[in-house]
């Protein structure tokens, strides 16, 4: 491989590398904080959440992007061991990547289709992934003098030349335990990041709880006209059924409303709104949006709330995200509430799920979730032990009513 060549294989290993870790490093804070908000996470349609928490976002309950930091480990030990090997090992290395890029080539393909045509959602770091592998393809290819039927022959002389240098063991020991820990300490894709029911979060220290409730309450206000119904604190959830963080929070917040629920019967009022990011009920959705099967959800737990299982159809709902579809959607709720015509109901019912629509579009939501707690905006969510301190807060300054 020649300077230059070593040089531009180098620069997209690096990049892969660097992108992998910034994408694990990302995906390890949406799975333990439910109001985690990436800096790659601009809009519903531009996010690495979106992606992360769908069903592409793990193989086998393990982030992709661990595999990806993984891959990009080894090409770049490759690289930087080729620059500083004899010849014949040298010579290889362009094959050996070759090799690597084109099965990465694939993967890449294959995430690329579900991001842009399934998910309809773009993660920045996982183009940068993209970029990488193409890159390191194109540069491995033109350097490549080997037959590629000669690798695997070739591979094992190599071998057997690295079982003699104590230097290159020890970087695949370092390797293999660094993988290993971090396949074993990182939390499983689509985990909750508390189980239902669980207590809320340790509250604030009360420096930092002076400080939240002094940003908290210099926060604008707005008039959401939805009854509160007696409570002091009224929150409202512009929701999105196939939205991965609306499920984070959802099973997040449990254990503080329950809390709430116990200690001031009737003075925090949680109330949903449906805005599914989905064109075919939401016409601020362009290109169907990222979730297809969001206007059918909507529509099956008010039809499962006619029947007193609002809340098992919702919960069954963000259970089920990954394998969401419309069909999915009728057997489910012909389950659980033994409804039996929800195409004939649809018309009815998508009506008021547009109202919803309306309305979050005229307080500003454009993604999900969007909290309204008193009338302040809260988008993406809150960490549990902020959401609470927010609760906390109105219910020793409530706001008038309307907000």
């Amino acid at each position: 491989m020649s300077r230059t060549a070593g040089r531009l294989a180098l620069l997209f290993t690096f990049l892969g590398l660097a992108a992998s870790l910034a994408a694990a490093w990302v995906h390890y804070h949406v799975l333990r904080d439910p109001g985690y908000t990436s800096f790659c996470d601009v809009s519903s349609t531009i996010s690495c959440t979106e992606v992360y928490q769908s069903r592409f976002g793990t193989f086998a309950g393990v982030p992709v992007a661990l595999f990806g930091a993984l891959y990009f480990a080894v090409t770049t030990l490759l690289v930087i061991g080729g620059a500083r090997a004899g010849k014949p090992a040298r010579d290889n290395v362009p094959g050996y990547l070759f090799a690597l890029s084109t099965v990465g080539l694939a993967v890449v393909f294959y995430l690329g289709y579900a991001s842009f045509f399934i998910l309809k959602a773009l993660c920045l770091l996982c183009v940068a992934t993209y970029v990488a592998v193409i890159g390191l393809f194109i540069v491995s290819g033109a350097a490549t003098d080997v037959p590629m039927s000669a690798l695997p022959r070739r591979a094992l002389g190599d071998l057997k030349t690295l079982r003699r240098s104590p230097l290159a063991i020890t970087l695949v020991l370092v390797l293999v335990a660094g993988a290993g820990s971090a396949f074993a300490v990182f939390p499983r894709g689509g985990a909750t990041v508390m189980a239902a029911g669980a207590p809320p979060a340790a509250p604030l220290p009360s420096d930092q709880a002076s400080a939240f409730e002094h940003w908290f309450s210099a926060q604008p206000r707005v008039s959401v006209p939805v009854p509160r119904e007696g409570a002091k604190v009224l929150v409202v959830k512009f929701n999105d059924y196939q939205c991965p963080p609306c499920r984070n929070t959802y099973e997040g917040y449990k254990g503080i409303f329950e809390k709430y629920a116990a200690e001031d019967p009737g003075q925090v009022k949680l109330v949903y709104r449906d805005y599914p990011l989905d064109s075919a009920c939401n016409p601020n959705v362009l290109g169907g949006g990222p979730h297809p099967s969001a206007c059918d959800a909507a529509v099956a737990v008010r039809l499962a709330a006619e029947h007193g299982k609002e809340s098992e159809m919702r919960q069954w709902l963000f259970d089920h995200q990954p394998e969401m579809t419309g069909p999915v959607i009728r057997q489910a709720l012909q389950k659980i509430a033994g409804v039996t015509d929800f195409d004939a109901r649809y018309p009815e019912v998508i009506k008021k799920v547009q109202a919803d629509i309306a309305l979050g579009h005229q307080l500003g939501v454009h993604a999900t979730p969007t909290f309204f707690i008193n009338g302040v905006r809260v988008e993406g969510g809150l960490a549990p032990n902020y959401f609470d301190a927010a609760i906390a807060y109105e219910l020793k300054h409530p706001a008038p009513a309307g907000h």
